[in-house]
């Protein structure tokens, strides 16, 4: 009786440890409502694992992997940063595929009575403050100033912008009326349609595609190519496009 209760308490801390397995997964703060469905949607697929979500600004999460945060999947929203993991030799680059497309917009409080139609009259008096990603760690940030620079404005409205740390913060700020526009992402739009409205659509020079891989460093490789083969599968799929995100 005794041998067979031991073995059975064995058994149960067996089970609990298979149970407790656990899945990091840093995404692209975009990301974030997708990414939390599919996370419970992996968990439904593989039971035995628990996926953790770390959400923030692209750039910061490839720090955090530098400085050896145990990380097994990135997701950007850039091939910029991306690219940077690969030459630091973070990533494993056999595993990196693009899973989705956005769109960058310039978006007002919802309430706005003359939001801007267009780049030139984000540098009117008008506009005030301009919520923007900060370029040197938010891609969004990057994608702003490259298509302001691109047509010459990108002084005028420098010396209006209010910085955020992730496209999710600039966001807040127009929908909470601390700035008169900001640049998000569509997606993120889309989240708040109670609280700011798309004032116009920013064309890109190249599309905006998120790319996925499994971080070199990961204990559970094996585990971690699984949820990047069901992020680019159609369930996952089917969720991203849900939220908005087009076909990579």
């Amino acid at each position: 009786m005794h041998c067979a209760f031991l073995a059975a308490l064995v058994l149960a801390f067996v089970a609990r440890g298979a149970a407790a397995a656990e899945l990091t997964v840093s995404a692209a703060a975009s990301l974030t409502d997708a990414f939390r469905e599919i996370g419970v949607a992996f968990e439904a697929a593989h039971p035995q694992t628990k996926v953790r979500l770390n959400f923030g600004a692209s750039g910061a999460l490839l720090q955090q992997i530098g400085h050896g945060a145990p990380v097994d999947v990135l997701a950007t929203a850039d091939q910029q940063t991306m690219d940077e993991a690969e030459r630091r030799r973070l990533v494993r680059t056999q595993t990196r595929a693009d899973f989705a497309v956005n769109a960058l917009v310039v978006v007002v409080p919802r309430d706005a009575a003359r939001p801007p139609a267009s780049l030139a009259e984000l540098a009117a008096p008008a506009i005030r403050r301009v919520a923007i990603g900060v370029p040197a760690s938010v891609p969004v940030g990057r994608y702003t100033k490259a298509v302001l620079e691109q047509a010459q404005l990108w002084p005028q409205v420098a010396a209006k912008v209010v910085g955020a740390q992730t496209v999710r913060q600039a966001l807040d700020y127009v929908a909470r009326g601390e700035v008169d526009a900001g640049f998000v992402y569509a997606t993120d739009a889309a989240s708040m349609p109670d609280r700011v409205r798309v004032a116009f659509v920013v064309p890109t020079a190249s599309p905006i595609r998120y790319p996925i891989a499994v971080v070199a460093a990961s204990e559970s490789a094996a585990e971690a190519e699984r949820f990047v083969a069901f992020v680019r599968a159609a369930a996952a799929q089917s969720i991203l496009r849900r939220f908005g995100f087009g076909e990579p």
